[in-house]
């Protein structure tokens, strides 16, 4: 059943705080930023606030080890042409923050740095959910790709404000909804390492899919099950291998490439019997890598699925860090349909139709807030 979003599209935001929650945990390489597809992807929300005359301000999150800072993302974000300017608050302090922001004109925009400093973000702490909210009057969440998490600027804040979806978080509902009722015939590509996250998936298309094919270290358990000599390749614990093996609609590679002892690609056959799938394939939904990306040319497999991909027919929705990485290594992202953002927000849609913050969002939306 189709998710009705709130939009932002009908509430009046001239000169209101609106606290925009977004994904810009990029990585740093040597202090410059890398990957800025997800950041791009969000400027139409931003730019959107900005032109309609509310006061934005923009939250977001680094993860632990990038080394780095999202005052390099307000830089990057100065440097485009567009229509609306942004400050950057290096304050961490809540009332420092609010005192920074009193400033602000319909229109402005201000980014707030790594809101993951604040430990109680991750605990979901209640008081902290409310501190935030006071620095706003509206709370619009354009992070679809960590809204699978429990956080206080996830699912706390919308217990305080009024809350909508953002554009890109509409885009990532309706687009990869669109893998619950696909044309036919329909193949499920999955690859990567995390098997937790992806049997979900599995269970839920088993029923959907026309052809399921697991590759990557995904594969790893139920090759070494079938009786193939995998070596030392990585395994995943406690995977109920007996329950998929004789499954006529789930394809294993039937060959791999080795080095060290260890799996990192699928082989020549595999590759063929993909290429195949999807040839007669009308709708493929694909997430994660056949190989080891970064090791060599162990991306070849992967590389030479995603040109047959671009190339076919298909309606296609892909989704996934690392392949959503080699495809715009490729330069090839706007050959297919639906390109998500997520990487681990997205296996857990596909696999229970919500997310947290997608219920904190619904939930709270029917409430009269009694200063509106």
């Amino acid at each position: 059943m189709p998710i009705n979003l709130p939009n932002i599209r009908d509430v009046n935001v001239k000169g209101k705080r609106v606290l925009l929650r977004v994904d810009f945990n990029v990585l740093f390489s040597d202090g410059k930023m890398e990957d800025l597809y997800r950041i791009n992807r969000t400027l139409p929300t931003i730019d959107y606030l900005s032109r309609k005359g509310a006061k934005v301000i923009i939250i977001s999150h680094l993860s632990a080890g990038k080394n780095g800072s999202l005052a390099s993302v307000a830089k990057y974000l100065n440097s485009l042409e567009k229509s609306f300017p942004l400050g950057f608050i290096k304050a961490t302090d809540l009332d420092l923050i609010a005192e920074s922001l009193k400033g602000m004109k319909d229109g402005d925009v201000a980014m707030l740095e790594d809101i993951r400093l604040h430990k109680k973000e991750e605990r979901n702490d209640d008081d902290f959910a409310k501190e935030l909210s006071e620095l706003g009057d509206i709370f619009v969440n354009d992070a679809f790709s960590v809204s699978h998490r429990k956080h206080a600027s996830i699912v706390g804040i919308p217990k305080y404000l009024p809350s909508y979806a953002g554009f890109l978080f509409e885009e990532e509902v309706k687009g990869l909804q669109s893998a619950f009722s696909p044309e036919h015939p329909f193949l499920l590509l999955l690859g990567g390492v995390k098997a937790e996250t992806k049997l979900g998936v599995i269970d839920r298309f088993l029923n959907i899919a026309d052809k399921i094919f697991i590759g990557g270290a995904l594969a790893n358990n139920f090759l070494k099950a079938q009786g193939m000599d995998i070596g030392s390749s990585v395994l995943s614990e406690n995977i109920p291998v007996e329950k998929y093996l004789n499954n006529k609609k789930i394809y294993f590679p039937p060959d791999v490439r080795m080095k060290d002892g260890k799996i990192y690609d699928i082989g020549e056959r595999a590759v063929e019997e993909v290429l195949a799938l999807v040839q007669e394939a009308k709708f493929i939904l694909w997430s994660g890598p056949m190989g080891n990306i970064e090791e060599g040319d162990f991306d070849k497999g992967t590389k030479i699925i995603a040109q047959a991909i671009a190339n076919s027919k298909a309606k296609t929705v892909i989704g996934g860090g690392d392949t959503v990485a080699v495809l715009n290594e490729m330069g090839i992202l706007d050959k297919f349909s639906f390109v998500s953002t997520a990487g681990g927000a997205m296996l857990e849609f596909l696999a229970s139709g919500t997310l947290p913050g997608i219920e904190a969002m619904i939930k709270m939306s029917s409430i009269n807030f009694n200063y509106f």
